[in-house]
């Protein structure tokens, strides 16, 4: 009985000092997490390191506090480190994907293709980016719709960053008639897209022939603004296409076809 007894006063005081490590343990890490946060929001570090600093940090407490913990109880961290060890080989093997987003997530945040709130296109998606994650990406579409993409798939292709740049050329043409003045209209098609509201002035507009149809001539243009304004200004040139247009009396564009009739033979006198 004193045998039984000195053992479960033992093991109580080791689950008590295990719970109460857990507590404290829990309570710390979230005190870290906050503490780390604010720290790194005040010396204004971009909001994706913040992101993924933190996350990472708290993982990296979390399993420090579970070793605490078996510790406690007696148990060698050394053998249970070697048996994680193990273990995270042949979970690697089997969540090489997953263990590809995460390199590729760290990649990512060293080599900044992109940050938080750019445009882009990856993966084949378009959209703005809300969240650089461990393993994902997130993005929303023009059509506001939250889209994952495992970090990879963004990663291992091409990306095109529309935010990157203080500029972005909007690209429209315009079909013009036969027999009209190509120099009087592309002045003033320039004229009205220095009107538009956040086109830029350098670069200037550009209205430069593109090529020809059976319907006419077909103008290039190529308005140039910032890529936070880019619909606007596109649905805006197309406004002034057809106010200009209006303005110099085109008629709508369409395709004429002449049909030859069928040729009469002509009968010589021999």
């Amino acid at each position: 009985m004193d045998t039984f007894l000195a053992y479960a006063v033992d093991i109580g005081t080791k689950i008590v000092g295990a719970f109460v490590l857990w507590i404290v343990g829990r309570w710390a890490i979230g005190l870290a997490e906050k503490l780390l946060n604010a720290s790194m929001v005040r010396q204004k570090v971009d909001p994706t390191l913040i992101r993924y600093s933190v996350s990472a940090s708290v993982v990296l407490m979390n399993v420090l506090l579970v070793l605490a913990i078996l510790s406690v109880f007696g148990i060698e961290t050394t053998t249970f480190a070697g048996l994680l060890a193990a273990g995270g080989i042949a979970i690697g093997m089997a969540w090489s994907g997953l263990l590809s987003n995460f390199a590729a997530g760290i990649f990512m945040l060293i080599l900044r293709p992109f940050k938080v709130g750019d445009f882009i296109t990856a993966g084949g998606i378009t959209g703005t980016v809300r969240e650089i994650g461990l393993f994902v990406t997130a993005i929303d579409q023009m059509d506001n719709v939250r889209t994952y993409l495992g970090n990879n798939a963004v990663f291992s292709g091409t990306i095109l960053n529309f935010t990157a740049n203080p500029y972005r050329r909007v690209e429209l043409t315009a079909q013009m008639p036969h027999g009209q003045s190509v120099e009087n209209t592309i002045a003033r098609l320039k004229e009205r897209l220095a009107q538009i509201p956040n086109v830029t002035t350098d670069p200037a507009p550009q209205v430069e022939v593109l090529t020809f149809t059976l319907a006419g001539p077909v103008l290039a243009v190529r308005p140039f603004c910032h890529n936070d304004h880019y619909w606007d200004v596109y649905f805006a040139t197309n406004d002034s296409i057809v106010e200009v247009f209006t303005a110099l009396g085109f008629p709508p564009p369409e395709q004429h076809y002449r049909v030859a009739g069928p040729a009469v033979p002509v009968l010589q006198a021999v």
